[in-house]
């Protein structure tokens, strides 16, 4: 028995829908499956059936939405900022300037 990766007519990876093949019993890899697993790295994986190899198909634009949105900084992070302005603002005052 053996896994089989389903990819559709643009030979992209169809995620979920693997199945499993007994090749023992003489069962036939079907139209549309490959036996090469992809790559877990890939975001969206295209196989080329020439090749025989799984290659990259997401644009930059759309592995960039699904990165995260950063964290807010935490509330440290923020105490911080404010007594070093404090701080500055104070040292101009006693040098007599404003800023």
């Amino acid at each position: 028995m053996i896994w089989v990766y389903k990819y559709d007519e643009n030979f992209i990876w169809q995620a979920g829908e693997e199945i499993e093949i007994d090749i023992e019993g003489n069962e036939a890899i079907p139209t549309g499956y490959t036996d090469i697993q992809p790559p877990n790295e890939l975001y969206k994986a295209k196989f080329d059936p020439k090749t025989k190899t799984w290659n990259e198909s997401a644009t930059q634009e759309y592995i960039d939405s699904l990165q995260p949105d950063p964290l807010p900084p935490d509330d440290v992070t923020l105490l911080k900022k404010q007594v070093a302005l404090l701080t500055f603002q104070i040292s101009q005052l006693q040098k007599g300037g404003a800023s």
